[in-house]
C-alpha cells in the first residue's frame, strides 16, 4: 500500500484523538448539598454546613508548631486545615430552633452556604423560631442579616448577656485598632438588626429555653461563650460550641488552646470537663468546627486523652 495513502488516515486518527481529548467532561467541583440529617428521641436534627475555612492551626494553637504538625500527619492532614463551619437545626415538633448561623459573607467566598442548606434542607427561614448563638464571633453570627436585614424575620435572636454586653458595646468598636475592628464590627451588623426590631434576648443565666434545649454557660472562648445541651426521650445531644478548634490535636491533647480564646486557661479547664462527661456518658457531640457532619461521640484513651468517633451515617426513619 502507498504511504500515500496512509498520510491523510494518520491526520484522521490525530485529530480524533485530539477532539476525544478535548469532548471529556469537565470537573465538577462543587460538593454535595451540605446538610446531614438524623434523629434524637422525638426531635429531628439537621446539621447545616456553611462551608469551610482555612486555618493555619501550627501557627494558632498554643504549642510548638512541630508537635501540631506532627498531630495533623497522624490524621493525614496538614496546615493549614481545612476546617468546617456548622450550623445545627432543631425540629422539636413545636419550635424550630438554630443554632449557630455560619459565617455568610463575613469570613470570604468560601463560606456562606448554611442558608443554601437550609432550604436544600427542606425548610425556609421565616420558619426559624429560634435562633441560639454560641458565642458572637463573625463565623458563628454572619448568616443572621444581609444588608442591614434581618434573614430570619420570624426569629427570636438570644446570646449569652456577657457576650452581647462586650461584642455590641460601641466603646470597645472605637478602642479597637486595624483589623480588631472586625470583631466587633461583624457582630453588630449581624445582631443589631434583631435589636433594633426587639428580637434580641439575651441570655442571661443557665435555663431551660424551649422545651428540651438548655443553655450552659462555660466562658473563656469569649466572655459569654453557651453550650447548648438537646435532650429528648433520653437521648442527649451537646453542642460544644467553640470549645474546640482542631479535631486532629485537641481531642487528644484538651490542654492545647488556640489564639482565639479571650481566657485558654478556662477555656481549657472547660474543655477537659467537656470531654470528660461526654466519654463517661456516652451521649452525643456536635461542634461548628468539627468536620461536617460534625456528630459523633467522645471515647477515652488514656487519662486525659480522647478519640473522636464520628457518628455512623444513617437514613432518618
Amino acid at each position: 500500500m502507498s504511504t500515500s495513502i496512509l498520510k491523510p488516515w494518520s491526520v484522521i486518527a490525530a485529530l480524533l484523538v485530539t477532539v476525544s481529548a478535548q469532548a471529556g467532561a469537565p470537573m465538577a467541583r462543587f460538593q454535595a448539598p451540605g446538610f446531614y440529617r438524623t434523629t434524637l428521641g422525638d426531635f429531628e436534627v439537621t446539621v447545616l454546613n456553611d462551608g469551610t475555612l482555612d486555618l493555619p492551626v501550627d501557627k494558632l494553637l498554643k504549642q510548638p508548631p512541630e508537635k501540631t504538625n506532627a498531630a495533623l500527619a497522624k490524621s493525614f492532614q496538614k496546615s493549614p486545615v481545612q476546617t468546617s463551619v456548622n450550623g445545627f437545626l432543631i425540629n422539636t415538633g413545636t419550635k424550630l430552633v438554630l443554632i449557630d448561623t455560619g459565617a455568610a459573607s463575613l469570613f470570604g467566598p468560601t463560606l456562606g452556604q448554611l442558608l443554601t442548606n437550609l432550604r436544600l434542607s427542606g425548610y425556609k427561614p421565616e420558619q426559624v423560631d429560634e435562633i441560639y448563638i454560641s458565642h458572637m464571633h463573625g463565623d458563628h453570627v454572619g448568616g443572621l442579616a444581609s444588608n442591614e436585614q434581618r434573614v430570619f424575620p420570624n426569629a427570636i435572636v438570644r446570646a449569652g448577656k456577657l457576650d452581647a454586653d462586650y461584642y455590641l458595646n460601641p466603646a470597645n468598636l472605637d478602642k479597637a485598632s486595624g483589623e480588631a475592628k472586625d470583631n466587633f464590627q461583624g457582630p453588630m451588623v449581624s445582631i443589631n438588626p434583631y435589636v433594633k426590631a426587639g428580637k434580641f434576648q439575651p441570655i442571661v443565666a443557665n435555663t431551660e429555653l424551649v422545651p428540651g434545649i438548655k443553655s450552659y454557660f462555660n466562658g473563656g472562648h469569649t466572655p459569654g461563650h453557651i453550650t447548648y445541651v438537646v435532650e429528648s426521650r433520653g437521648q442527649k445531644l451537646v453542642l460544644l460550641g467553640d470549645l474546640l478548634h482542631v479535631q486532629a490535636v485537641q481531642f487528644d491533647e484538651p490542654g492545647v488552646g488556640i489564639s482565639f480564646d479571650s481566657d485558654s486557661k478556662v477555656a481549657i479547664a472547660e474543655r477537659k470537663e467537656a470531654f470528660a462527661a461526654a466519654a463517661k456518658e456516652g451521649y452525643l457531640i456536635g461542634a461548628p468546627h468539627l468536620s461536617f457532619p460534625a456528630l459523633g461521640h467522645v471515647r477515652a484513651n488514656g487519662k486525659g486523652h480522647y478519640v473522636f468517633v464520628p457518628i455512623a451515617y444513617t437514613q432518618p426513619r
